[in-house]
């Protein structure tokens, strides 16, 4: 499984970007999709998740409300919406997908997408 994120920018502070997670086969929805991001100087964090079914999602307490994570099964893809963007979302952020119930942890994943950068400016 290949993955190809994309949607990364540059945003002023308050604005939106929305990324997507495509995947090379169709049979995406048979695996459960993570979005990390990490940041110079500091770990890989992570930021939102989605099981095969989509009915449930978790985020990290930093960008709960913010941002939202969702499927799309007829084109294969996994979104992350992302709203009232802030400096400290500043970030290469990757996608990732596994066999896990859900993608929280890198250990869980499978596959890792290449990363897209996300600036915010203040």
């Amino acid at each position: 499984v290949q993955l190809q994120a994309s949607g990364g920018g540059l945003v002023q502070a308050g604005g939106s970007l929305r990324l997507s997670c495509a995947a090379s086969v169709d049979t995406f929805s048979m695996y459960a999709v993570g979005w990390f991001r990490q940041a110079p100087g500091k770990e890989r964090e992570f930021v939102a998740t989605i099981d095969r079914s989509g009915g449930r999602t978790y985020y990290s307490d930093s960008v709960k409300g913010r941002f939202t994570i969702s499927r799309d099964g007829t084109n294969n893809t996994v979104s992350l919406q992302m709203n009232s963007l802030k400096p400290e979302d500043t970030a290469v952020y990757v996608c990732a997908a596994g066999e896990s119930f859900v993608i929280v942890l890198p250990a869980n994943a499978d596959y890792w997408g290449q990363g897209t950068q996300v600036t915010v400016s203040s």
